[in-house]
């Protein structure tokens, strides 16, 4: 619903922070293949671009600076995520070696790298959505917001969010619910205030409907 306003701020604001190389580098790297990449796999499965990094810089092990497509850095975990075309990375045998010889390297550095295939997420990004979940899962788990904070009214917005693509609607949450309208309007807007939630302006600037933000398989919701 709000990828395209979301996905330009997030560039935007990496854009405002690099300069030289750093800036160059996202400039070229973020094509198609990788804004297919959050547009079909990480939009869905997260809700967000928070601690996502496009065109990160690691070094390799001669030293040299190298940008691999995606870092998402979550506590003291950097999983790197590389979207591969058949055409830049498997007719040159030589940078086929080097860009394997660098996912290798960086595994030996404690990174996570995970590679996807650029035809695969054209044709089924189905499949690598569902690959992504399994991998990262665990990852979403880790103590930063934990829902044990949440109420049980907190929690049934979220999961009646997520069960309506995202979308959480009050007026008609309060039929689902059997809250008061009032109330579910109370707890939405408390959930924007912690980052679980986006309102969703109408034509008239009112808020009508809110989005939930983050992953969609939480089992502390259930």
């Amino acid at each position: 619903m709000s990828f395209q306003i979301e996905h330009d701020k997030w560039i935007q604001m990496h854009m405002d922070k690099r300069r030289g190389e750093r800036l160059d580098a996202l400039k070229r790297g973020h094509g198609f293949g990788n804004r297919l990449f959050v547009e079909k796999v990480w939009w869905p499965l997260v809700g967000h671009f928070t601690d996502l990094h496009p065109e990160y810089e690691v070094r390799d092990w001669r030293g040299r600076s190298y940008f691999v497509d995606f870092a998402w850095i979550c506590g003291n975990f950097t999983i790197c995520i590389e979207v591969m075309d058949y055409g830049s990375h498997g007719t040159d045998r030589t940078k086929y070696r080097m860009d394997l010889n660098r996912m290798l390297y960086l595994q030996s550095q404690s990174y996570l790298v995970i590679p996807i295939a650029l035809d695969e997420l054209k044709e089924n990004p189905a499949f690598i959505l569902g690959v992504m979940r399994n991998i990262l899962t665990p990852y979403f788990h880790l103590p930063k917001d934990p829902l044990a904070k949440f109420s049980k009214i907190d929690r049934a917005i979220l999961r009646c969010a997520i069960r309506n693509h995202r979308v959480i609607k009050p007026a008609k949450a309060a039929t689902e619910l059997e809250i008061h309208k009032q109330t579910i309007i109370k707890y939405c807007r408390k959930l924007v205030e912690r980052g679980k939630l986006r309102p969703i302006p109408g034509k008239d600037g009112r808020v009508y409907a809110y989005e939930y933000i983050g992953a969609l398989d939480i089992p502390d919701l259930y």
